[in-house]
């Protein structure tokens, strides 16, 4: 027997649609906000001279300078006031969250509830603004060692330029969470979807251009659109993947009659930190490693060394990408996700896992179930991730077609659908209430 939600979800058209005005609003909302970003991407930092910085974006672009350009819409290769985009937030993210697991005060915020976290948001966007000012000086000074590229070397073009990027970071910020609050949610992961997809169009293209000229065989872009595909289902495929465990309910005697003793299923799914594993490591490895990109000309032979070895590709590269993948990937489930308040609060509630003793035994069972399900969950993204690079490198293929990209593309359309979905189950909810009330007064 379906629920209640689900035949609602059976009948959803574009009927129900047309009524959801508030969804609409939303929906509207969060195409001009990503509208107001893509023309973000267009507005170049002042005092730069953009062809001798093109030519050096050239040389570097199928590097990691190019995997950063993919996640900024395009930005980094007009030098544009997004440059930064919102990597220095997520970085900040990550630090907040690592500092919420180990400093007393900040875990004390952390169960505060509303008001606890409100202040750790606070405290992001300071350290957002920190970290965006130490980034943005940082390019400012590579861009000077870089010959030809700064009209005018100096402090006021390293204060513009620090004003300019980080300025641009905290709109992404507050844009992000304006579309997370009065949008249709997931602010920031759209942000970087839209600078994703725009790229899309011109990477397929290009693909053709290169089969067409004879650089790519024809036998190669076939296996490249093969590839894409299957890369996309099997995406699809585990994202909808969970494991349920059955959770009873004891029956209880309420003067003559029995109640309770009702089932149900607790869903943990296959990959629960999502897409936040590789934008995480992504984060933490391309900037510092483009910096060093900037000044590797001048710099020690180690660090020469170094840049090169952090190219798209590299076998430096790829171990330190897969580490962070699975390393980010362990240390988000275990904040979305506590077996031991999960316990409690099924203990309370008077639910149990079949054959599990309640309290202990089961927060350690659920501890073991999620620790198989990250560890499968992590090697998906690894592989998802690391594979088409290789393959692409091999055909000199866009870097926007890489798994990366595609697992953000994919997994933040399903989200996006899904909270769609849910507005539109509220809205039939709430039509389902008016409708009942209605009835109520003609009676």
């Amino acid at each position: 027997m379906a629920s209640a939600a689900e035949q609602l979800a059976a009948n959803m058209n574009f009927g129900a649609f047309s009524k959801a005005k508030e969804l609409q609003q939303r929906i509207w909302f969060t195409i001009i906000a990503l509208v107001v970003y893509r023309l973000g991407t267009y507005i170049p930092m002042p005092g730069i001279n953009i062809e001798a910085y093109a030519q050096i974006f050239e040389n570097q672009s199928n590097g990691l300078l190019g995997m950063i350009n993919t996640f900024s819409g395009g930005a980094v290769g007009r030098l544009a006031v997004f440059t930064l985009t919102v990597m220095p937030y997520i970085s900040a993210s990550i630090i907040m969250q690592l500092m919420q697991a180990t400093v007393p005060s900040l875990m004390a915020l952390k169960k505060e509830g509303e008001t606890g976290r409100k202040t750790l948001n606070q405290y992001t966007r300071y350290l957002t603004v920190v970290l965006a000012i130490v980034q943005s000086f940082s390019i400012a000074i590579g861009l000077e060692n870089s010959p030809g590229v700064v009209i005018d070397p100096g402090w006021f073009f390293r204060a513009s330029s620090v004003i300019t990027l980080v300025s641009g970071t905290m709109f992404l910020m507050w844009l992000g969470e304006q579309i997370t609050a009065r949008g249709v949610g997931n602010g920031i992961s759209l942000i970087i979807f839209a600078g994703i997809v725009a790229a899309l169009p011109g990477a397929v293209v290009q693909t053709l251009q290169m089969a067409q000229q004879g650089s790519l065989a024809p036998i190669a872009l076939l296996v490249l659109f093969v590839l894409a595909v299957g890369v996309i289902l099997f995406i699809v495929f585990v994202e909808r993947s969970q494991r349920r465990l059955l959770i009873q309910y004891p029956k209880r005697q309420h003067g003559n009659k029995m109640m309770g003793g009702d089932s149900s299923f607790l869903p943990l799914k296959l990959n629960t930190p999502g897409v936040i594993p590789p934008i995480f490591a992504s984060s933490l490895l391309l900037l510092p490693a483009t910096l060093a990109g900037f000044s590797s000309q001048s710099g020690p032979e180690w660090l020469r060394v170094v840049v090169a070895e952090l190219g798209n590709g590299k076998p430096l590269y790829m171990i330190v990408y897969a580490v962070g993948i699975i390393f980010f990937a362990f240390f988000y489930t275990s904040i979305v996700f506590n077996p031991q308040e999960t316990a409690d609060n099924l203990r309370k509630n008077g639910g149990f896992l079949p054959g599990i003793r309640p309290g202990e035994r089961t927060a350690a069972y659920l501890d073991y179930v999620l620790t198989r399900l990250t560890t499968i969950g992590a090697l998906y993204l690894t592989l998802v991730c690391l594979m088409p690079v290789v393959i692409m490198n091999a055909y000199a293929v866009p870097y926007y077609l890489g798994g990366t990209s595609i697992l953000i593309v994919v997994s933040v359309t399903m989200d996006t659908v899904a909270q769609i979905q849910s507005h539109l189950v509220a809205h039939q909810y709430e039509g389902l209430i008016k409708k009942s009330r209605m009835r109520g007064r003609r009676r």
